[in-house]
């Protein structure tokens, strides 16, 4: 009997060296292509941005849309039922900023949650056909954002999928939350490189308005809270259509949940629209995620019965060897290269977030986006 667990415990390393060396190592080495904010042809650009009681994060985060080093562009702000100083806020920057336009939304019809509804109306208001999407929340790591964003959206690419990270602060819940934010982005990357592109993240996306409306816009899952950005990609996305924004200056920022409890919230939203994905992105991202669980659970069987612990410990070393080596250069790509002494506890302690949130891939719950 316990052969057959030491075998299972191998196959899973395997399944797992495989993710990293033929998946994730392509996006290790992969290098985009240079060019200067001078090359590059700027065509007008929306960028929307749906906000829920957001008048803190707009009078700190708007500024540095609205000042944007770009030729043509409009910022729409669409003001969801908030019900704090947003109207405002908005109002004020109005009255400074001719290029900031705001959609008003009183109410919404019965059984629609989520920000869709908002977003919907946003992109139905949006005067150009390119759509940056960010959230309030949200501050550009430059002034050529917009610029950087849209120079890849050129034929055939429709669709443009960007890194949004978290601040750094002190704590572990931060290390945690960041961490998470790069494997997740890790994943959609490389999936893209190997001709399977299945999300992006909304805090940073930009896309065609003929696209989204080819695509039916999210009249599919206008149900969910969540998709806006994750079933909208997978839906819409191919490997002819997607391009990768990994330039640093393209990159937006946000703070990261400052408690358990509003990350447990936040993940449980963002993670029951994984029932939603197409067959194909279900099975190989279950399948990297139950080899990653087995490859712990038994490693830790087999060194408590004391069973052949030298091989075992071998098997963990070479994963841990290749994914430390991954992740070095990921990290470099990301500006997280201070997460790198951590990943071996993390990547343990990442058992423990499957096993907490794998009953939200079993139900659809939902809920609101605030």
């Amino acid at each position: 009997m316990v052969i057959y667990i030491y075998n299972l415990y191998v196959a899973a390393t395997v399944v797992q060296l495989c993710y990293w060396i033929l998946v994730f190592a392509r996006l290790a080495t992969y290098k985009a292509e240079k060019t200067t904010p001078l090359e590059i042809t700027q065509e007008p650009v929306s960028v929307i941005i749906c906000a829920k009681n957001e008048a803190t994060n707009l009078e700190k985060n708007l500024d540095h849309i609205l000042t944007q080093e770009y030729r043509y562009f409009e910022v729409i702000v669409v003001n969801d039922n908030s019900t704090d100083r947003t109207a405002d806020v908005l109002a004020k920057y109005q009255d400074k900023y001719p290029i900031l336009r705001t959609v008003n939304l009183k109410e919404k019809p019965a059984g629609i949650v989520g920000k869709k509804y908002a977003l919907k109306h946003g992109i139905e208001a949006a005067k150009y056909d390119l759509l940056l999407m960010t959230d309030a929340d949200c501050q550009p790591a430059s002034k050529n954002w917009i610029l950087l964003m849209q120079a890849q959206i050129r034929n055939p690419k429709r669709i443009g999928l960007a890194f949004s990270p978290y601040i750094k602060t002190p704590g572990l819940l931060n290390l945690f939350i960041r961490f998470e934010t790069v494997y997740t982005a890790l994943q959609y990357f490389s999936f893209n490189l190997i001709g399977l592109p299945y999300m992006g993240v909304g805090r940073n996306l930009i896309y065609r308005k003929t696209l989204y409306k080819d695509g039916s816009g999210f009249e599919t899952h206008m149900h969910i809270a969540s998709g806006d950005d994750d079933l909208f990609v997978n839906a819409v996305a191919n490997q002819e259509n997607v391009a990768m924004i990994l330039e640093k200056g393209s990159f937006t920022r946000s703070e990261a949940k400052k408690n358990i409890k509003n990350f447990i919230r936040q993940k449980t939203r963002h993670m029951s629209t994984g029932t939603s994905y197409k067959s194909v992105h279900k099975v190989l991202l279950g399948l990297l995620a139950l080899s990653h669980l087995i490859h712990y659970a038994l490693c830790i069987f087999l060194f408590l019965i004391h069973f052949s612990t030298v091989f075992v410990f071998v098997w963990v070393a070479i994963r841990m060897g290749v994914v430390i080596l991954v992740y070095a250069s990921i990290l470099r790509k990301f500006q997280e290269e201070s997460l790198l002494k951590w990943i071996p506890i993390l990547d343990f302690l990442f058992i423990g977030y499957y096993l907490f949130f794998a009953p939200t891939l079993f139900t659809r719950k939902t809920s609101k986006w605030k």
